[in-house]
């Protein structure tokens, strides 16, 4: 068993990654967390948030606050943070998820965070953890413990076919090594099956945008009832292929340079141009909303579905063509 630290930051863009950070730290330090208690930095802390924080209890009881994006926090409230952090709870563990994109190797963390005394004294105690999430090497990783922790053997290559075309995010790679290991069914599973579930796996999330964008809606719907139909929860699984194109959007409409199929190149430059950088940012104003409407309580993940999929048909719906003059 490890002394706990005061509080912990723990910076990493994946959810599922994050996750699985906070529970080893847990695991480390079992008597630390005997409560826990879950907060989110896009909303305003409640009372019983600062009361658990800097108030201790008559029995002792040991307490976990987990802040999940807490970088969205404001800057003032993040000066009150660290004043209070400055006179620890011996009774309260808090983590400080701060879930932000890296760029060139380091995560964007809000200048007024990383300035604050808190965040400068975790990090000399080495109280702060930080990970880019999956990228080529993690990638890699990640699928072989993975596979070997749930029991699929994989014929060379696999490992290299899987890493070069599953999305990179831990929960959607997750799930396509589980759909694997029921294909494969105890024995090695070979280079054609991971091709084969590897483009099943990528779902086209262009092709889907394509469709939506052709006015093909009934399509769209279809793609997700059979999702549904299978057990799956397409909310977030979609919001994750949605990041990763909007991003791809964003970076041809900045006049950036993207490796792309060469197929896709033609046709994603112009949805890029035709969207411009006013509709990308409606598109990630839509994502945004649709996850924050769930973390927050006000919709279930299928009513902000529909919600989602209703802002994507107008934002992709088909430009008319206007009638020439006689």
């Amino acid at each position: 068993m490890t002394t706990r630290p005061g509080f912990t930051f723990c910076v990493c863009p994946d959810g599922k990654l994050l996750r699985q950070q906070v529970e080893e730290l847990l695991a480390a330090c079992p008597e630390a967390g005997r409560e826990r208690h879950v907060f989110w930095g896009d909303e305003e802390l409640s009372p019983k948030f600062w009361e658990i924080l800097t108030l201790q209890g008559l029995f002792s009881a040991s307490r976990v606050m987990l802040v999940r994006n807490a970088h969205a926090l404001p800057a003032d409230t993040w000066k009150r943070l660290s004043a209070a952090l400055a006179r620890p709870n011996p009774q309260t563990w808090p983590i400080f998820c701060l879930e932000t994109a890296w760029e060139k190797g380091q995560p964007k963390i809000p200048a007024h965070l990383t300035k604050l005394p808190c965040f400068t004294f975790a990090d000399s105690k080495g109280w702060v953890w930080r990970s880019p999430g999956l990228e080529p090497r993690s990638m890699r990783r990640h699928i072989q413990q993975r596979a070997k922790a749930i029991g699929l053997e994989l014929e060379p290559g696999c490992v290299d076919i899987l890493a070069e075309t599953l999305l990179p995010d831990a929960a959607a790679v997750d799930a396509e090594l589980a759909k694997l290991q029921l294909l494969a069914d105890g024995r090695p599973l070979t280079q054609e099956e991971a091709r084969g579930v590897a483009a099943v796996g990528e779902f086209n999330v262009f092709a889907f945008l394509r469709q939506l964008q052709s006015g093909q809606t009934a399509k769209v719907w279809k793609s997700i009832l059979e999702e549904q139909a299978k057990g799956e929860e397409p909310l977030f699984y979609l919001l994750a292929m949605l990041q990763r194109e909007a991003r791809q959007l964003w970076q041809l409409a900045a006049g950036e340079t993207v490796r792309l199929n060469p197929s896709d190149q033609q046709a994603k430059e112009q949805t890029a141009s035709r969207l411009g950088l006013g509709g990308l940012a409606r598109l990630w104003d839509a994502m945004h909303t649709a996850e924050l409407s769930v973390k927050s309580g006000r919709r279930s993940p299928a009513q902000a579905l529909d919600a989602l999929m209703g802002d994507l048909t107008l934002l992709f719906a088909p430009v008319p063509r206007r009638s020439q003059p006689r």
